[in-house]
């Protein structure tokens, strides 16, 4: 019997399959010092709480523009009401549920006691969240992250089998149930997260407090609102480390400045070559550093290139429309081309919605009889909104309604909320990540130019932003020759010239069908073409990085997965393909030219004024 109770108080006797000395980095060791830092992170979150609210009772902000919640509970309710509406249906899904925990638990109690059990099947891709090897070999933690997985696998269920809801509802309550799903990851907790448990526990707290610190500081940046941190921002100048290609400001109005780059080669193409970037975001993403530098390849080509930048609209700006964008931005920029090189006949390139005006513009100019765009080329560029992904999730008429009330008292909409819808779409990667290293754990992120870009946000000027959301994502009218542009009825089948049309494989803001679909609606020859990667790095891959991959084939007909399945891979870069298609249209040379000409004068280097305008 004595030898008996000895085994029984052994450590580990009761519990074979589990090791007491994996808990010793989780016991705090010095409670007095936990205890200080707690409370100093609890007043550094206090100070969080108030740089939120103070610009709230000073109304300086407020969050009344669209709340998401409103919408996500309304779409949810109506799955819940499918399920709940049928007894018989209702036990179904809770037996499923429950029947899954007691696997789990069942499983967890044979961990415990030493007994084998089979591996958990692979997951499909790897969850960077659990990449701790306590979310496996610690009961504790491998409960919570199979309970989680197994609760999120069962809500999507959930979703997918709800009989009775239209298209529209299902995407909705697919979208709001995975940030849901991702805001509730055990991941992102202090307390059952083990990294950052054990990390609390060995520097007492000191991890807590420099988070909250962060937090206060990134709510305080962001006036009001949580502006979370993705990069050193102090790491990066344009002009400095970004954007320096040079060439020359030549040309300026309230909407828009006209940049030429220098030539780098003796000759240049007779044709110029317009880029017209999207005034979501700076156009320097097309220009982030020489190595990643589109602008710059482009230049050392051959090409005389010249890009609009947008101005960063403020309420001054509130009614410039998309037939300002098109006058003030596209037109002007083919003026000031022809003024500075004496050439009528360019090559256009559009980007994402600086594509779809571009497409727009071309509609109308064959109407009227402009033929100065010879080419165009479209980078991730939707013209039919009919499979536009995510974005679509956050426009309808009363979505839309209450932006556009927020808008007439502003004359615009705020970079801030731009950027936390683009965030959302992405919260895996672009949220949660960054709460936990830099609220949790304390740390600063690393320098990455990618991300200070994606920060370096832009404001919206009303009547264009409204335009674009009613004509484009809502009604579609632009796709269906529905869009009434400078009192025309303009039509994408009258746009005869080559197109070259890229998509992205990955793409979450212009999906790849979505863009395929958008080809055959142009009523020229469209070369089709698709690369790996997402809506940016698809685009931004320097042939000289040797990365990723992309796709050619006949013209866009039929089906997209069909296209895609005939299509013949290329390694590497779309950029030199591209540089091909455009030789093929016009390989004519001239001497190299200096920005302006002799009919213009530089107002000032590149980037520029307008990029430097902090939103």
């Amino acid at each position: 019997m004595a030898e008996k109770t000895e085994d029984r108080g052994a450590p580990g006797a009761e519990f074979p399959g589990f090791d007491p000395k994996s808990v010793e980095a989780y016991l705090v060791k010095d409670p007095q010092a936990l205890a200080v830092n707690l409370a100093r992170a609890l007043e550094n979150l206090g100070q969080a709480a108030s740089a939120w609210l103070g610009p709230r009772e000073k109304g300086e902000t407020s969050d009344s523009v669209v709340d998401p919640m409103v919408d996500a509970v309304k779409t949810l309710s109506q799955v819940a009401e499918y399920w709940i509406s049928e007894p018989q249906r209702s036990f179904e899904a809770q037996t499923l549920l429950l029947s899954s925990y007691m696997e789990i638990w069942t499983r967890s109690l044979n961990q415990l006691a030493g007994k084998p059990v089979e591996p958990e099947p692979e997951p499909p891709r790897k969850d960077r969240r659990f990449t701790d090897d306590d979310w496996t070999k610690n009961p504790f933690f491998a409960l919570l992250r199979q309970t989680y997985l197994v609760t999120c696998a069962w809500a999507e269920k959930l979703v997918t089998e709800a009989r009775g809801l239209d298209d529209e509802t299902r995407i909705k309550a697919s979208f709001y149930l995975k940030q849901i799903n991702a805001a509730l990851s055990p991941s992102n907790f202090a307390f059952t997260n083990p990294e950052v448990y054990r990390q609390t526990v060995a520097t007492s707290g000191a991890n807590l407090v420099a988070g909250m610190k962060m937090l206060a500081e990134d709510i305080l940046a962001g006036g009001g609102h949580l502006r979370v941190r993705h990069t050193d921002a102090s790491r990066f100048a344009i002009g400095d480390n970004m954007a320096l290609t040079p060439g020359k400001v030549i040309a300026r109005n309230e909407l828009c400045e006209i940049l030429q780059y220098d030539p780098t080669t003796e000759t240049v193409f007779k044709r110029p070559l317009l880029i017209v970037p999207p005034w979501i975001n700076k156009y320097y993403i097309l220009d982030l550093t020489p190595e990643k530098s589109f602008i710059k390849w482009c230049v050392d080509q051959g090409h005389t290139v010249f890009v609009i930048s947008w101005v960063n609209p403020d309420s001054r700006h509130a009614a410039k429309d998309w037939e300002a964008y098109m006058r003030e931005g596209i037109d002007f920029a083919l003026e000031t081309i022809e003024t500075a090189t004496s050439e009528r006949e360019v090559n256009a390139i559009g980007y994402c919605v600086g594509g779809t005006l571009l497409a727009a513009t071309l509609a109308y100019h064959a109407q009227t009889g402009n033929s100065r765009v010879a080419s165009a080329t479209f980078l991730t560029t939707q013209v039919d909104f009919t499979h536009a992904g995510d974005l679509k999730i956050f426009v309808d008429e009363e979505q839309i309604a209450a932006l556009e009330k927020h808008m007439e008292a502003t004359g615009y909409l705020a970079g801030a909320k731009m950027v936390t819808v683009f965030n959302m779409l992405r919260a895996s990667e672009l949220i949660w990540p960054y709460v936990v290293n830099n609220y949790l754990k304390g740390r600063e992120p690393p320098p990455f130019d990618l991300l200070y870009w994606n920060a370096d946000a832009t404001r919206l000027a009303a009547a264009n932003h409204a335009y674009y959301l009613r004509n484009c994502y809502l009604d579609n009218r632009l796709s269906r020759g529905e869009m009434t542009l400078a009192g025309r009825l303009i039509s994408l089948k009258d746009i005869t010239l080559p197109v070259y049309n890229l998509a992205t494989r990955e793409d979450h803001i212009a999906p790849a069908n979505s863009v395929f679909l958008g080809s055959s609606l142009f009523g020229g020859l469209v070369d089709f073409v698709l690369s790996a990667s997402g809506h940016i790095a698809g685009v931004i891959n320097p042939p000289t990085r040797a990365k990723y991959r992309f796709w050619t084939g006949a013209g866009p007909e039929g089906s997209f997965e069909d296209w895609v399945a005939a299509a013949e891979e290329t390694k590497g870069s779309w950029w030199p393909h591209w540089q091909s298609w455009i030789e093929a249209k016009s390989s004519e040379r001239v001497p190299a030219r200096a920005p302006g000409g002799t009919a213009l004068g530089a107002l000032g280097e590149a980037p520029g004024t307008y990029v430097l305008v902090r939103a």
